[in-house]
């Protein structure tokens, strides 16, 4: 019989374990959860919606009295509520809007059709609601792209290193059960993107928009904070109401070319026109000079030739000189987290401390794809917007967006437009931001670079990736696109512009590995000095891909 002495002895002991075993399991939870909010928390959409084996089906559930009104007054951006079936999952009470930029107003003013691209957010008018946890999905119409497949291949060279990036998968839309078109359904870079991501320590997020409107925000547009919008009587909104596709006669430019319609936004007030030319400034101020090339001159990013903050270039100390970042905040937290913005932006502009600033990794792919994809509407150009700014505990890093126009489909009117495509400097990729630059100075960094564009160029372009994407999506696509009732090309258009595309992605491989070994310059004025040097792409007709022409009104008219 075990006497009271020994039973008080076991009590205490085994007391003694059960605490040790609970400590034990409380700090193996926090690195579970530390580790979780690394990693990121799996969601469902990720299986349900982004699955690459098949197209996803979405039909939109709308009166048609607010459909055509939803298209005639487009510009105004404004939610009309839906219902939505995505894949047989019926979701209802959706919101429901046009979106774009340059798209928008120009498929606005275009006659000829109502291929928007659209923004479903799925908690617009239900709190909480979401679609297999998405909270908005958007859907991109390919505007200027013959391919229908440009911004598909960028998102899956993203994949492919394994970047912080939006999943992406096609997606046929019907509008009451009939075949509106086929469209890239993209995962929004919202808060279910960070939380798949970065888990629940999720930092504060921002996409600065400064090119054609004066810097300012325009509530919700891909992201771009500002309050939901509730839903308004008809007759109000954020923009002009305009009565129809009646549009006033679009005035003229230099050289006879069509000015845009403004969208609102501080400094070009809703419905006046703004030149979407680089000679865009016409109030006598200066033209801006890129300090990555001094003969290049550009318009203003932003008022008074200034990007607000959003070419990422440490200006001062001043929170107010990075205004349109903040007016591009998605989730803001306040000046605590911009002072850390500004503090990080002036070590990388000081070239110190940049792995306690810069989640260097994430970058390094992402200077890596946005090298090789050659896309000017960016940050490869001078254009400081399509492009996401995170930033978690003063560490910052960049979130892709918007690549419609890559491979050439900025076309800047130049001669020899795709050899400039096909060779642009590796080392020199970046004209309108400095932001860079201390990660291409730097030797192990520049080396792990390199490393990732070797990978694209041998693995991905050459290696076997480039064409089972290519044979993928041309199977999963083909007979929707050539019964596409909106679509902006024909049939044979998009092949030939999907052919097209393969040979130039290959011979973009062929050139950065010639800059990776030397046989071809990697800077811009190496590439100046032995142009006979650069590798030949005469065979290549950027405009069979398609192309937005700056200063036309749009560069993919759609052919009957």
């Amino acid at each position: 019989m075990i006497t009271n002495k020994y039973i008080t002895k076991i009590i205490v002991a085994l007391a003694l374990l059960f605490g040790a075993a609970c400590l034990c399991a409380m700090a193996y939870a926090g690195r579970l959860t530390e580790a979780a909010g690394e990693r990121g928390v799996s969601m469902g959409y990720e299986a349900e919606l982004f699955q690459k084996d098949e197209v996803i089906d979405v039909n939109i559930q709308i009166k048609e009295e607010d459909w055509q009104e939803m298209l005639e007054n487009a510009i105004s951006e404004q939610y009309y509520a839906c219902d939505v079936e995505i894949g047989g999952t019926a979701i209802r009470n959706v919101g429901v809007r046009p979106k774009g930029n340059t798209s928008l107003t120009a498929i606005a003013s275009d006659p000829d059709t109502d291929r928007y691209s659209f923004k479903l957010e799925f908690d617009h008018y239900v709190d909480g609601q979401t679609c297999f946890g998405l909270d908005k999905l958007v859907l991109n119409n390919n505007y200027a792209d013959a391919t229908n497949m440009k911004e598909a291949l960028v998102y899956d060279m993203y994949e492919y290193l394994d970047a912080d990036a939006s999943l992406y998968q096609y997606a046929k839309v019907s509008v009451n059960g009939e075949y509106w078109g086929l469209y890239l359904a993209i995962e929004a870079v919202e808060e279910s993107f960070l939380l798949r991501n970065y888990g629940s320590q999720g930092g504060a997020l921002y996409k600065p928009e400064s090119m054609g409107m004066g810097g300012g925000k325009r509530d919700g547009d891909d992201g771009a904070s500002g309050e939901r919008r509730p839903m308004r009587p008809r007759g109000e909104g954020d923009g002009p109401q305009l009565p129809g596709k009646e549009f006033p006669e679009m005035p003229e430019g230099e050289g006879g070319q069509p000015q845009f319609m403004g969208e609102g936004g501080e400094g070009v007030p809703d419905g006046e026109f703004w030149d979407e030319r680089p000679q865009m400034p016409n109030d006598g101020s200066e033209l801006a000079i890129s300090p990555k090339d001094p003969g290049r001159e550009f318009g203003p990013m932003g008022q008074g030739g200034k990007s607000g903050g959003a070419d990422l270039n440490y200006a001062d100390g001043s929170l107010s000189s990075y205004e349109t970042i903040w007016e591009g905040a998605v989730t803001d937290l306040g000046k605590s987290s911009q002072k850390r913005v500004v503090a990080a932006l002036k070590n990388v502009h000081d070239g110190v401390d940049l792995e306690g600033c810069l989640d260097i990794e994430n970058l390094l792919k992402y200077m890596a794809v946005h090298t090789f994809v050659v896309n000017l509407d960016s940050l490869t150009g001078t254009m400081a917007h399509n492009y996401y700014l995170y930033e978690s505990k003063g560490r910052l890093n960049l979130l892709p967006w918007d690549y419609n126009l890559s491979f050439g489909g900025m076309a800047m009117g130049t001669d020899g437009s795709a050899a400039e495509m096909v060779n642009h400097p590796i080392d020199t990729p970046f004209y309108g931001t400095d932001f860079f630059d201390a990660l291409l100075a730097d030797e192990t960094y520049l080396k792990q670079y390199h490393a990732y564009l070797k990978k694209l160029s041998v693995s991905y372009a050459l290696g076997g990736g480039l064409e089972n994407a290519y044979r993928r999506i041309r199977e999963q696509i083909d007979a929707l696109v050539e019964t596409d009732p909106t679509a902006f090309y024909t049939y044979g258009e998009y092949q030939a512009g999907a052919e097209t595309l393969y040979e130039a992605v290959t011979l973009r491989a062929q050139s950065v590995l010639g800059q990776l070994d030397g046989t071809i310059p990697s800077t811009k004025e190496g590439q100046e000095e032995h142009s006979d040097a650069l590798l030949d792409a005469s065979g290549i007709d950027l405009e069979v891909m398609g192309v937005m022409q700056m200063g036309n009104k749009m560069g993919n008219k759609r052919k009957k």
